[in-house]
């Protein structure tokens, strides 16, 4: 009789999006731990939480930079590259009129700013405010990477930090693509070296797409272990206000335009769902950048070389939570404390300030910015910020995620439209493919294949 070898199961784990949930749940769970331990684990989360987004922003100027050059070599070859661009910021445009409108209407029906137990005395000018003379400023980059340095006095030591500003790159990036298109020949090894550097940092970006599950334990954590939810008892109205615009937005605008434009929004959230939930706890647009771009090409079809522009630019422009809805209620909410009457045109300068300003605020991080330059705009008091800062933090993680959301959201559409979109990967989870899949094929000129 002969006995069969019993067959070894071979153990696999669950598909990612499972691990990104089981990592959201976990970190919540020791969030609500950390608030009554000792505070080393609040720390742990902490430092495991500023790892990993640390590790998402650092792949961010190279991959910003080789991508953008790349696309315009690969553009070159597209007889409606402009019609792309233009499409595009209209749909940049139209996405955030409509958010504003559902900020707007919402800070009228709830009334926050009447309906508020918050005191006077927590009124105070921010530290960064906005400029409309900002987006021209930020233009001109400083250097060829885009990188600025600041020092501050820690203790009596210096304390010297880089940060990169993430529209000077672009800038940069579209100029030396162009001068390497007009360079002809001569440039073919530049275009070929970018190519392999970029092919490069999609793998790398792949392995680090892959410690997502613990990031996000880690970020949620730190949130909850940090903010809680005890402010939120004088400004909940102003807060259900924003939540309810953002839902809006993200569960009702978002679908009915994918809807429209022939796209399933369920597909659509199955693969931005990495980015989004990133956006959510990390609360940083160029931190989930590199996400959010591999979203766009790899998840829903947007082809490299238009992605490797949308993407990015989105990632500095395209703000419905930051720049829409929240300064829409934000402001409404200060007239209304100060009780100061708001006209017609007042609502207008709302909608325009929304609809430009967040090229105004481009390279300048937090939506408090944003806000700032509404109120200058309307002649609001800016001391009416300090108001609402105790919740920023908690407002800010859903604020980042319908952002993220609407950067990915107009590649696809105008993708769609343009008739470029691979409705073949169009819903499919990025991390649940092979690697050899994270990397595009490029010729020796440096064009994507």
């Amino acid at each position: 009789m002969t006995t069969s070898a019993p067959s070894s199961r071979r153990f696999r784990l669950p598909s990612f999006g499972v691990q990104v949930l089981i990592g959201l749940l976990a970190g919540v769970a020791l969030g609500f731990l950390a608030r009554g331990s000792d505070g080393a684990l609040a720390e742990g989360l902490q430092t495991v939480g500023s790892i990993f987004v640390q590790l998402l922003r650092v792949l961010v100027p190279p991959l910003i930079f080789a991508a953008i050059v790349a696309s315009i070599a690969a553009l070159r070859d597209l007889n409606n590259a402009a019609k792309l661009v233009a499409n595009t910021l209209l749909w940049f445009a139209v996405t955030a009129l409509i958010a504003v409108t559902i900020g707007i209407a919402l800070g009228l029906m709830l009334e926050p700013g009447v309906r508020t137990g918050v005191s006077a005395d927590s009124a105070a000018v921010p530290g960064t405010t906005g400029s409309w003379l900002d987006f021209l400023k930020g233009l001109v980059p400083a250097n060829v990477l885009g990188l600025s340095a600041a020092t501050k006095l820690a203790d009596g030591s210096a304390d010297t930090a880089l940060s990169f500003n993430v529209l000077q790159i672009i800038v940069v990036a579209i100029a030396v693509g162009a001068a390497a298109v007009r360079s002809g020949p001569a440039a073919d090894a530049f275009l070929a070296f970018n190519a392999s550097l970029l092919a490069v940092l999609r793998r790398l970006l792949q392995w680090v797409i892959r410690l997502t599950p613990i990031g996000t334990a880690a970020l949620i954590g730190d949130a909850i272990a940090r903010y809680g939810w005890d402010a939120l008892g004088s400004l909940g109205q102003f807060a259900i206000a924003i939540y309810a615009g953002l839902l809006i937005v993200l569960l009702v605008v978002y679908p009915l335009l994918l809807r429209a434009n022939g796209l399933s929004p369920l597909g659509f959230y199955r693969a931005a769902w990495p980015a989004i939930q990133l956006a959510f706890v990390s609360r940083s647009s160029i931190g989930t950048l590199p996400v959010t771009q591999a979203v766009a090409e790899r998840g829903l079809g947007v082809p490299p070389a238009y992605a490797a522009f949308a993407v990015p630019l989105g990632s500095t422009t395209k703000m419905d939570g930051c720049a829409a809805i929240y300064p829409a209620v934000a402001a409404i909410f200060v007239a209304q404390f100060y009780n100061l009457t708001l006209g017609l045109e007042d609502y207008f300068l709302i909608v325009l300030v929304s609809v430009l300003g967040s090229a105004a605020t481009a390279g300048m991080t937090g939506a408090v910015v944003m806000l700032t330059l509404t109120l200058s705009t309307l002649g609001l008091p800016l001391q009416g910020a300090g108001l609402l800062l105790a919740i920023d933090p908690i407002l800010d993680m859903g604020r980042t995620a319908v952002n993220v959301t609407g950067q990915a959201l107009v590649p696809a559409i105008v993708a769609k439209r343009a008739g470029i979109l691979d409705q073949a990967r169009y819903g499919r989870s990025i991390a649940d493919q092979s690697d050899d899949a994270s990397v595009p094929e490029a010729s020796a000129s440096g064009r994507a294949a």
